[in-house]
């Protein structure tokens, strides 16, 4: 898939555990998991502004296209 989530990253340079950010934006860590693995075939605008605000950053900064 061309669309790489690049979550495990901005996680990183906030120093912040995938368990933290899930429970702060109200999803099961199960399903961040899957959208930090790429799995996800879709996320919604309000997760993904959720996202943005705990983490300080913007939707491009997690979400990239690469072309194969």
């Amino acid at each position: 898939m061309p669309i790489i989530v690049n979550l495990d990253v901005m996680l990183a340079k906030r120093k912040m555990k995938s368990k933290e950010l899930a429970e702060k934006i109200g999803i099961t860590t199960a399903n961040l998991s899957i959208l930090k693995s790429g799995k996800a075939k879709a996320i919604r605008f309000s997760t993904l502004e959720a996202i943005c605000t705990i983490l300080e950053c913007q939707p491009g900064d997690i979400l990239e296209y690469r072309k194969t």
